[in-house]
């Protein structure tokens, strides 16, 4: 049974583990601070088109087929999905192999089409609230980021509220792998049971977080029912409906 703190109508943090004193927090980036789903489709779309324009024997390759080629490339290399970016750069580069390039032209190409997709990757639209929050809470507490994507943040004006980034296939296997937590525990000089990690995603953000130590929180912004078939040692401390809950740890 869950204790309910109310903070106003829209506000709720519901409290499942006794949250212990915290000294940092960690946070996901993709659909934790923003809506990442709309930037993909968007920055997927503008680097298949500069595909297209790039070797005319792509002029009817799609996203689809984009797709296609990182599920064969996971089914021959399974661990190949902790590095999104190098996984979406030999993605490319099968294609304008499969399609006449020869290796030192496709390697060329998916250069090339990966600094436009880097281009595209990054205009993200930040939430008003989210900046409110970070800025509060960094006032206290010091906060890193935990990302198994490749947002470069410093481009969408999220850089300044971060000691530092962390990102799967650079600096360990993606979450819920315990690399990435371990390391950020280390670099932030703080005990893993004193740092609070927030993401969206029960699987890869929540469990991660519970196997290396840390508490967690869980953004539950679709109120999705998980208290009856989530397995018991993988409940989140706390669960909030919207980022800006947070600032009731101030």
């Amino acid at each position: 049974m869950s204790s309910i703190r109310k903070l106003n109508k829209e506000i709720v943090m519901y409290y499942y583990r006794s949250l212990r004193p915290l000294a940092a927090l960690t946070f996901d980036l993709d659909d934790t601070l923003y809506d990442n789903h709309p930037v993909i489709r968007k920055t997927e779309q503008k680097a298949v088109a500069f595909l297209q324009k790039y070797h005319p024997r792509l002029i009817n390759f799609q996203v689809a087929d984009l797709y296609r080629l990182r599920r064969k490339l996971r089914k021959k290399e399974p661990e190949i999905y902790h590095d999104v970016t190098r996984w979406r750069w030999r993605a490319i580069h099968l294609a304008l192999s499969q399609h006449g390039l020869c290796n030192t032209a496709s390697t060329i190409g998916a250069n090339h089409t990966m600094q436009h997709f880097a281009l595209w990757r990054s205009q993200i639209e930040v939430p008003s609230e989210t900046h409110t929050t970070l800025a509060a809470l960094r006032e206290r507490y010091p906060l890193a980021a935990i990302t198994n994507g490749n947002a470069d943040i410093s481009l969408c004006g999220l850089a300044d509220y971060f000691q530092f980034v962390l990102r799967a296939g650079l600096d360990g296997r993606a979450k819920p792998y315990q690399d990435m937590y371990q390391l950020a525990s280390q670099r932030l000089g703080v005990v893993a049971g004193k740092i609070l990690h927030v993401g969206d995603n029960l699987n890869t953000d929540i469990a991660g977080a519970l196997h290396s130590g840390f508490q967690a929180c869980w953004i539950n912004e679709d109120h999705r029912c998980f208290i009856q078939t989530v397995q018991p040692h993988l409940l989140p401390h706390i669960v909030i409906p919207r980022l800006e809950s947070l600032v009731t740890l101030l």
